[in-house]
């Protein structure tokens, strides 16, 4: 079983920045990928972005490329969620998953195995 706990969200004004973290704990080993993901009210969860275990490999969603970085601690039980250059249309409550063995549907909720219970992001204009 395979825990995950986020942080770091909170209410910021256009243009700032947050830092989300992921702590997993549990069993974890053999992870594939950790993926975020966000959810505002009344819209479908999207795809934030997302890192390989092995080889750090990043993909990122269209709307938040070259404004977010996703990057992980050696120990690998840490993943962090840079968002820079945020507005309004980023509040949401974000989520990181954990997808347990080999997908390249690293975009689609579907595929991941564990989820956190999501941090508040608030972006004010």
């Amino acid at each position: 079983q395979v825990q995950l706990v986020e942080s770091g969200g909170g209410l910021v004004q256009a243009g700032g920045s947050l830092r989300l973290s992921c702590a997993a704990s549990g069993r974890t080993l053999s992870y594939y990928l950790v993926g975020w993901f966000r959810q505002a009210p009344g819209n479908e969860r999207e795809f934030v972005g997302a890192i390989s275990w092995s080889g750090g490999t990043t993909y990122y969603g269209d709307s938040v490329k070259c404004r977010f970085t996703i990057s992980r601690e050696n120990a690998w039980k840490t993943v962090y969620l840079q968002m820079n250059s945020l507005n309004p249309e980023d509040t949401a409550v974000y989520y990181c998953a954990v997808r347990t063995y080999y997908t390249d549907r690293y975009y689609s909720g579907p595929e991941y195995d564990y989820w956190g219970q999501g941090t508040q992001v608030t972006v004010s204009s």
